[in-house]
């Protein structure tokens, strides 16, 4: 609560933080529509193909009016227009945001425990074990990146879950080596020593000693791993090798770059505006949280 309550103190931070809670409920209700829908077996809104309103331009262009009914039937709105298959733009939206939450989410999760784990044993282990940790982040960071995850997610098969695995198996170095760095500080300061000589085990001198005085890594950490998952889903989708069936922000992009030399840009516009968005709230939050949980840059 003192972490939040600092962040909100500043209008920058602040902006931030309501601009993800947009986000968040946009993902959420993108969640209720999709799981709405598929218990019903129907097909969902965003999904519905509608010839007859092809590539309407925004609602603001066009006068915001709403589209003639056809055959009787009342038209969607189209705030953002519709795209070749007459599909609104603005659910699609919010059911790539949908997606990338969850790919934000669940390679943390994959990612963040396992470079904390093995960064807390290798750096107040030290020696073989220390070595051998080591040896897997040299390994796991010369490795090509995007060729690793495409393998991952082509042994696993086409979905989300390649996608949580490949981007989370390959992305836990950066937090491990910075964790690691941060236990080899502490565990020769004065209350690990006096742990030691009270008889606490390794485990709890790890975990409810020393961990607690590197968690500000943790939360730096989600903020620059969150964003950099989203961007990394989005170029794997874009690829066709991601999720299928659902529009996600990559495969509304490779949808729409066919179509901007026929001056059909609004697709395009707004997805690109959306990951942009995404990516630099949470990169401002990450500095700032640096900024405040970071005792080398504190007064």
């Amino acid at each position: 609560m003192e972490i939040l309550r600092k962040l909100w103190s500043r209008w920058s931070t602040r902006l931030c933080l309501i601009v993800i809670a947009v986000y968040t409920c946009a993902a959420i209700y993108g969640e209720v529509v999709y799981r709405r829908y598929r218990a019903a077996d129907r097909t969902p809104p965003y999904n519905e193909v509608h010839e007859q309103s092809r590539y309407l331009p925004p609602w603001f262009c066009r006068g915001f009016t709403r589209p003639a009914p056809v055959n009787g039937v009342e038209q969607p709105l189209y705030l953002l227009g519709s795209d070749n298959l007459g599909r609104d733009v603005a659910q699609c939206l919010v059911q790539g945001t949908r997606i990338a939450f969850h790919v934000g989410v669940m390679t943390s999760l994959i990612a963040i425990p396992l470079g904390v784990l093995l960064g807390c044993l290798g750096g107040y282990c030290g020696g073989k074990v220390d070595s051998v940790v080591v040896w897997l982040c040299a390994t796991v960071a010369s490795m090509p990146g995007l060729l690793f995850i495409l393998a991952i997610a082509m042994v696993v098969g086409q979905g989300l879950l390649g996608i949580y695995l490949g981007i989370g198996l390959t992305t836990w170095v950066s937090v491990c080596r910075n964790v690691r760095g941060e236990v080899i500080k502490h565990r020769s300061r004065a209350y690990v020593q006096a742990a030691k000589v009270l008889g606490y085990s390794d485990r709890r001198i790890m975990f409810r000693h020393i961990l607690p005085n590197v968690s500000h890594i943790i939360l730096i950490a989600f903020s620059i791993r969150f964003p950099a998952s989203v961007s990394t889903e989005v170029f794997i989708s874009f690829l066709g090798i991601g999720v299928q069936g659902e529009p996600s922000w990559g495969i509304m992009i490779n949808n729409a770059r066919l179509r901007l030399w026929q001056g059909i840009w609004w697709e395009m516009t707004f997805v690109t505006l959306a990951i942009f968005l995404l990516v630099l709230v949470f990169n401002h939050l990450a500095d700032s949280l640096r900024d405040m949980l970071d005792p080398a840059l504190r007064d």
